[in-house]
């Protein structure tokens, strides 16, 4: 199973200070619980998808592609501005240099290498059965 996530930005205390949010209005704070919820809702999904495939002993059968600290434009779904889609790249091409995990050293690009390699054989075992 392969997860695209769009990104998220999980840094919440690091994003908003007491003063700021004590000056917040009801539609302030609404905006900012539905990123918190949508951030807790792909956390959530992972770490579920991720104990299924451990508990089968499948882990190299799963990966998850998902940058977590996105900052800026980056952020809104909403501005497909030419800046921001640049912007957006090259959040993807740093995401493939950077570890899958604490846990695991191996960066996006290997693990994607490794994936899509794990996939073809797979179709072509597929291919090779059918023709049987």
């Amino acid at each position: 199973l392969l997860s695209l996530g769009t990104g998220t930005t999980s840094e919440f205390d690091k994003t908003y200070t007491a003063e700021e949010t004590a000056k917040w209005g009801a539609i302030q704070w609404m905006l900012v619980i539905q990123r918190m919820t949508d951030a807790a809702s792909s956390y959530m999904t992972d770490y579920y998808l991720s104990t299924v495939f451990q508990a089968q002993n499948s882990q190299k059968n799963y990966l998850r592609v998902q940058e977590n600290a996105l900052t800026g434009t980056t952020t809104e779904m909403d501005d497909a501005s030419e800046a921001n889609m640049e912007s957006l790249v090259q959040v993807g091409e740093n995401l493939l240099k950077k570890p899958v995990s604490k846990d695991n050293p191996e960066t996006h690009e290997e693990a994607l290498k490794r994936f899509a390699k794990l996939l073809s054989d797979r179709k072509k075992l597929r291919a090779n059965k059918a023709s049987y």
